[in-house]
């Protein structure tokens, strides 16, 4: 049902970019993965600012995962950024954190993510998680987001 829609890893980490890359690959994820750096460059895709302007290079995602912990603009900036976007309000965010502080958990939903998932520690979990997430991107239905705020 939504076969090839993309999905935007927002990570500042090179060894958890590394890994979220292999786990997709070993997960046969067919969703395209797109990849910024900082939350800057997370609102600036959003928003098809400056490089990130041709939406046929970068679509708009079905799903964002985003860390929280983020150089410029961290997760919560980006959620709180979103979240008042009228084009994104629906768009589905996933927090893919470390941490499993109760009070990051309950700021993050507070804010508006749709979900909370700790990073594995292992490869092979990791792998677990992207599999079950793409079958739950198959099977589920999702609002059209548009961009520049045509809903």
């Amino acid at each position: 049902m939504n076969e090839g829609q993309t999905i935007l890893l927002v990570d500042d980490c090179e060894d958890d970019l590394r890994l979220m890359r292999n786990a997709f690959q070993q997960s046969k994820c067919d969703h395209p993965l797109q990849e910024v750096h900082n939350g800057e460059e997370a609102i600036a895709y959003l928003n098809g600012d400056g490089p990130y302007y041709d939406r046929h290079r970068f679509p708009l995602p079905i799903v964002m995962l985003l860390d929280l912990n983020l150089p410029k603009k961290n997760g919560y900036d980006v959620l709180t950024w979103v979240r008042v976007q009228p084009h994104l309000k629906r768009l589905a965010i996933f927090i893919l954190t470390a941490s499993t502080r109760l009070e990051d958990v309950e700021c993050a939903f507070y804010l508006g993510a749709t979900s909370y998932l700790a990073k594995p520690s292992n490869l092979e979990t990791l792998e677990a998680m992207m599999r079950c997430l793409c079958d739950w991107i198959q099977i589920n239905h999702f609002p059209q987001i548009q961009q520049g705020g045509q809903e």
